[in-house]
């Protein structure tokens, strides 16, 4: 596992999911990788962890709770950020390691796989001033971070870049739905987009 800081105050990891499996490819190969990212940002002095996955492997695992103990001591306890209530992934085991963490997921969709202690909807404010848009999907929540100008897609949008698909869609919504949920975000200046299927994206 490789931490990397890919601009100041802004970090993003990739772990295997415990939970994958070939299947999750989809028959049409359009599905999800066992590699998922995660992304840790410092701004205004708060610590927040986006979709956490803490590695299964015992080394690397280490190396995370190290970073994390160190970002935790000099910040203070997280807050996570779920951007969509599938990807509750390492927030209770977290949440369990520093005490006063704080947990924010869509206040709406499915069953949430962590207990949060905060819900939001789109239009909402987050910690460090982080803005939550909708995408079309319940459960869903695309975050725009002003800090530094970056996009966070939990589902809506995946590696490649490409809008999830059609199996993925809920009864009743189409991807021409989807794409114009996301076009208030032209509204606001994007240098990078931030795939948690997939990675950080900086070009075009």
């Amino acid at each position: 596992m490789d931490v990397q800081e890919i601009a100041p105050g802004l970090w993003h990891w990739a772990a295997p999911h415990p939970e994958w499996k070939p299947a999750n490819r989809g028959k049409d190969g359009l599905g999800w990788e066992q590699l998922v990212s995660s992304y840790a940002l410092v701004a205004d002095e708060t610590f927040v962890l986006i979709d956490p996955q803490v590695p299964t492997d015992e080394g690397d695992a280490e190396e995370l709770w190290g970073a994390l103990d160190r970002d935790v001591e000099a910040h203070g306890a997280p807050s996570i950020l779920i951007s969509v209530n599938w990807h509750a992934r390492s927030a209770g085991t977290i949440a369990g390691r520093y005490h006063d963490t704080s947990i924010w997921a869509p206040s709406d969709g499915p069953k949430r796989e962590a207990d949060p202690t905060h819900t939001y909807g789109p239009g909402d404010e987050l910690p460090t001033g982080i803005r939550a848009y909708a995408v079309s999907m319940p459960g869903e929540r695309a975050l725009y971070l002003p800090s530094h100008r970056a996009v966070v897609f939990g589902d809506a949008v995946l590696d490649g870049v490409r809008l999830l698909p059609d199996s993925w869609l809920e009864k009743g919504t189409t991807r021409k739905d989807v794409a114009d949920a996301l076009r208030p975000l032209l509204d606001e200046e994007i240098e990078l987009l931030l795939l948690t299927h997939g990675g950080p994206v900086a070009d075009d």
